[in-house]
């Protein structure tokens, strides 16, 4: 009997040993992704929410927009020129990237570029041995800021323009000279401007495409087709109330004016992820000019909410001087503009509510509950519902001491895994005080009656690509905001 007892002891260890584990405590995996999605470095591109243009060259001194071509380089004379002090401006307005007009329409070179004495080598600055370029991409990395380069492709100096191939040559030499010259470059804008009575022109747009993404591996590049990111479709800095980050790049084409409307919205049916960037200028005009001030604080806001608010990256334009520096008032105007947007969004009223939503993908403790609308993390922890049985899906918040008191409603989408949100309505004690369509990486009610005072506020899902995913949410407070007639 001990001999059997000995063997069946054995057997169960044996047993207990080999036997298969069935693990309770892995955690739940996401959802699928909706296709497209973005590449690493359109997700960079869209976090930085505002970047800088800086239109600067002959016009600056011209007082003209567009110039003609036939503009003497000895006119091109900024004795202050400061590029740190451009960096230093937009460090203190929170911006991370800067584009500068590396050549505009008239054809002038802000660098001593090989293939055309049309440029800082015939100008009085520095004697002819100055490089814009240089010192803007030094200063620039001295302080962690990115750089951007505009190479206009109308030239309305060079005699070689109107010849299809000797221009596209050119035009291929100087994009080598930028992107080989000057360290990284994080985006290289295209665009099709060009006058009525400018010469036929035929520009190989696939080979610069190619040329550029050889030579700089992680740069976006930004035309009205893409391939990086698009143009918008005018030049007011707002974009449509529904804003789909991903189109279908072949009804796209460069220069086609037809296609505005196309290009403000996107396509939910889009088969490719191309956002949108909203260009305009803090001034009337794109260059300095002395005679013009910049927009009123109440218009950047509004311009920032029609474009950071309504999921772009808000391309704002800070024309230097004919010293060479940022102008005192623009530089005043800039502060006010941070200033105001951290009062703004500073302070999150949902920190304080409690928080529930109308089902969790993978129940409490799965990492997808709504208290993750609330963390620091805008992009990669999201509450994510069920997959099946809610057709509706909401998010709510809960006073938990006084009242709330907001005026604008922010919502953010988990865009790592697609773009989904198609309709949306906000809702305050069981009345709606908001609807909209798209939401993408950012999506901003301002609201139009001004400020609501309620103790619950439900964030409600209507249509959608699959699940909706929302990354974060707030509620916030804008003091600047005052509707006419409230």
């Amino acid at each position: 009997m001990a001999n059997l007892y000995h063997l069946l002891l054995l057997s169960l260890i044996l047993i207990s040993n080999f036997a298969p584990t069935f693990q309770t405590h892995l955690a739940t995996t996401p959802p699928l992704p909706v296709l497209p999605l973005p590449s690493y470095s359109q997700l960079k591109w869209q976090k930085r929410e505002i970047i800088f243009f800086h239109h600067f060259g002959v016009n600056t001194f011209t007082d003209s927009e567009w110039g003609t071509g036939k503009e003497n380089p000895k006119i091109f004379n900024p004795k202050g020129l400061n590029t740190a002090q451009w960096v230093d401006v937009a460090v203190q307005t929170g911006v991370s990237l800067s584009i500068l007009t590396a050549k505009h329409h008239d054809g002038f070179c802000l660098w001593p570029s090989k293939y055309t004495d049309h440029s800082v080598i015939g100008s009085p600055w520095k004697d002819g041995n100055g490089d814009v370029l240089e010192e803007f991409t030094k200063s620039a990395k001295s302080r962690g800021v990115d750089v951007g380069l505009y190479l206009s492709p109308w030239d309305r100096h060079d005699r070689r323009y109107g010849d299809i191939l000797a221009y596209n040559e050119y035009y291929l030499a100087q994009l080598q000279e930028l992107l080989n010259k000057y360290g990284s470059v994080n985006e290289i804008w295209f665009d099709g401007a060009k006058g009525s009575n400018a010469p036929n022109m035929s520009y190989f747009f696939d080979d610069w495409f190619q040329m550029v993404s050889e030579l700089q591996g992680t740069i976006n590049i930004f035309s009205d087709a893409g391939p990086g990111v698009r143009w918008v479709g005018n030049e007011n800095g707002f974009a449509g109330t529904t804003c789909w980050s991903t189109i279908n790049q072949t009804s796209l084409s460069i220069g086609n004016e037809s296609i505005v409307n196309y290009l403000s919205t996107g396509d939910p049916r889009g088969t490719d992820w191309l956002p949108a960037e909203c260009d305009v200028s803090i001034r009337p005009g794109w260059f300095w000019h002395k005679s013009e001030s910049p927009k009123k604080l109440s218009d950047l806001l509004e311009i920032y909410y029609n474009s950071v608010g309504r999921n772009c990256v808000l391309l704002l334009n800070v024309p230097p001087n004919t010293t060479g520096l940022i102008s005192a008032n623009d530089i005043q105007r800039l502060k006010e503009f941070k200033s105001a947007l951290d009062t703004i969004f500073s302070k999150n009223l949902a920190e304080s509510c409690s928080v529930k939503a109308s089902s969790i993908r993978g129940g409490k403790k799965s990492g997808f509950g709504p208290e993750a609308v609330l963390d620091n993390d805008h992009l990669w922890t999201y509450w994510a519902p069920k997959d099946k049985g809610n057709k509706e899906h909401w998010v709510e918040f809960t006073a938990t001491k006084e009242e709330l008191r907001f005026n604008v409603v922010r919502i953010q989408e988990a865009i790592g895994l697609g773009q989904r949100i198609k309709k949306h309505e906000i809702y305050v004690d069981g009345k709606r005080i908001a609807k909209g369509t798209t939401v993408g990486y950012k999506k901003l009610h301002r609201l139009e009656n001004g400020v609501i005072k309620g103790r619950s506020v439900r964030i409600r899902v209507i249509g959608s690509r699959g699940i909706p995913l929302i990354s974060s949410i707030g509620l916030h407070y804008d003091p600047y905001w005052h509707p006419i007639g409230r």
